[in-house]
C-alpha cells in the first residue's frame, strides 16, 4: 500500500530520497493527490486518476516553487475536470503538440512564399522574421486573437528608431526618433491575413484573427516630373559617366517598367524587329507574362547594350558579381537627384510620369493599365484625375458653342444725337 499522510510543508522537507528508486507520498484528504520524492532529491506534486479505464498520472508542479497549499488547490481543479469527464493529461499533450507561430511561419515561408516574386518574397520573409516571430514566436497558433493582431499592427504603425547619418562619414551616426509607418502596418496586416487564412485551410485553427484588421488611411504618393524636369533629367543622363546606370534610368522612363524589371532584363526578351519586350512571370509583380511594345529609343538602348556587354552575357545590365544582374542603382540615382534638383523624386515616380505622359497624349485608362502591367483596373484608376484637363477642354468647347453671341449696345447719349440729327 502506498504511504498516506496529510501533506504539509514539513512533510515535504523531512521526506528523504531513497537510493535506486522514486516513491510517492499520497495525501489523506484529496484522492489521488501526492508528492513524488525523486532519488535525486527533487520533489514534485502529482495527481493519479483513471480515465476511460486507464490509470493516469499527471505531474503538475515542483516543490518549493509550488507550495503545498497552491498544489492542493490545483489538484482540486484538476479533479473537478476529471469528474466532469475530462482528461487533463491528454489535454496537456495535445497542447504541446499544437502548432506554434514559429511552425506557422516556417510552413508559410516554405509553401507560400516561393510562389511570390523574389522581391515580395524577401520582403515578407523579413517582416515575419523581424516583426512577427520575436513577438509571437512561442505562442500557439490557436491562441492569437484579433486583439493580438491590433497590438502588433499598432506597434508597427508607431515605427521604430533608426540610425541616421549626421555626416557623410558612415561612422558618424546619431539615433533618429521613431517615424510612424502606417502604410507598413497595412502591408503587415495583409501578410498576417493571408497567413492565418492558410492556417484555417491547414486546420491549425478555426478562424482568421486578422480577417478584419484595422486598415490605416493611405495617401497615395503622386509625383510627376514636369517637362522642364524631364528635359533636365535627360541632359544629366546623357552627360553621366556611368552609362549602365544612365541607361537603366532611361529605360525606366521610356517603358514605365519597375526598377526590378529593368535590372533583370535579358537580351532574349526583346524583339527588336517587332519592337516588343516580353517579361516572364518570374520578373513581374503580378507573376504573369507581360508583353509590351517599345519605342525606337528603347530599341536603340538595347542595341547599344549589345555592343558593350561581353558576348555570352544574358543580362542587359550585368552586375559586378559574375552571373548576376546589377543590384545597386540607388547610389547613382542619388547623384542624379542632387545634380538635377529632384531630391523628392523616387525612381518609381518615373513610372508615374510615364503614365501621366500617356494620359496627356490621349491614352485611355485601359491602355495605360496594359502598358504598366496592372492586373486590376482599380490600380490604374489612380491616374484617372489626370484626364481632367482634356475633359475640361471638351467641356469648355461645349460652353463656348452655347454661350450667347455678344450684341452691340449704344449708350443713351449716342442715341439722342442720332435722333437730333
Amino acid at each position: 500500500m502506498p504511504e498516506r499522510i496529510k501533506l504539509t510543508e514539513k512533510v515535504l522537507r523531512d521526506a528523504a530520497p531513497e537510493v535506486g528508486r522514486d516513491y510517492q507520498i499520497f495525501d489523506t484528504d484529496l484522492r489521488g493527490f501526492a508528492v513524488c520524492i525523486y532519488r535525486s532529491g527533487g520533489r514534485a506534486f502529482t495527481l493519479d486518476y483513471r480515465h476511460a479505464g486507464r490509470q493516469r498520472r499527471m505531474t503538475f508542479g515542483r516543490w518549493p516553487e509550488w507550495s503545498v497549499t497552491a498544489a492542493r488547490e490545483r489538484a482540486k481543479e484538476l479533479r473537478r475536470e476529471i469528474d466532469a469527464g475530462g482528461d487533463p493529461l491528454a489535454q496537456r499533450a495535445a497542447k504541446r503538440a499544437a502548432p506554434r507561430m514559429t511552425d506557422l511561419i516556417d510552413r508559410y515561408s516554405s509553401e507560400h512564399l516561393p510562389k511570390l516574386a523574389l522581391h515580395n518574397m524577401a520582403d515578407q520573409k523579413s517582416v515575419l522574421t523581424k516583426m512577427v516571430a520575436p513577438v509571437w514566436g512561442s505562442k500557439l497558433v490557436a491562441e492569437i486573437t484579433a486583439s493580438d493582431v491590433d497590438k502588433l499592427l499598432n506597434r508597427v504603425a508607431a515605427g521604430r528608431a533608426r540610425p541616421h547619418k549626421e555626416k557623410p562619414n558612415n561612422r558618424a551616426r546619431k539615433l533618429q526618433g521613431s517615424k510612424p509607418t502606417p502604410v507598413r502596418a497595412n502591408r503587415v496586416g495583409e501578410i498576417l491575413r493571408k497567413m492565418f487564412t492558410l492556417a484555417v485551410e491547414w486546420r491549425w485553427r478555426e478562424d482568421n484573427p486578422a480577417q478584419r484588421f484595422h486598415r490605416r488611411t493611405e495617401t497615395p504618393r503622386e509625383r510627376f516630373l514636369s517637362k522642364e524636369e524631364i528635359a533636365n533629367l535627360a541632359a544629366a543622363l546623357d552627360a553621366a559617366e556611368d552609362r549602365r546606370g544612365a541607361d537603366i534610368i532611361r529605360l525606366c522612363m521610356l517603358t514605365g517598367a519597375r526598377l526590378g524589371e529593368v535590372r533583370q532584363a535579358r537580351f532574349e526578351q526583346f524583339n527588336l524587329e517587332h519592337l516588343s519586350w516580353s517579361k516572364p512571370p518570374t520578373m513581374t509583380k503580378q507573376r504573369r507574362a507581360h508583353r509590351v511594345p517599345i519605342s525606337d529609343e528603347t530599341a536603340a538602348i538595347v542595341r547599344q547594350r549589345q555592343l558593350v556587354v561581353p558576348r555570352g552575357t544574358p543580362w542587359l545590365f550585368p552586375g559586378d558579381t559574375p552571373g548576376q544582374p546589377v543590384q545597386e542603382v540607388r547610389r547613382f540615382w542619388a547623384q542624379i537627384q542632387k545634380q538635377v534638383g529632384l531630391q523628392d523624386v523616387r525612381i518609381h515616380d518615373l513610372r508615374h510620369t510615364f503614365a501621366s505622359l500617356l494620359v496627356s497624349g490621349g491614352a485611355s485608362l485601359e491602355m495605360i493599365g496594359k502598358l504598366l502591367g496592372h492586373s486590376q483596373m482599380q490600380t490604374t484608376l489612380r491616374y484617372a484625375h489626370l484626364m481632367d484637363s482634356p475633359l475640361r477642354a471638351g467641356v469648355d468647347a461645349v460652353a463656348s458653342a452655347f454661350r450667347p453671341k455678344p450684341r452691340l449696345v449704344h449708350d443713351a447719349g449716342e442715341a439722342g444725337e442720332r435722333r437730333t440729327a
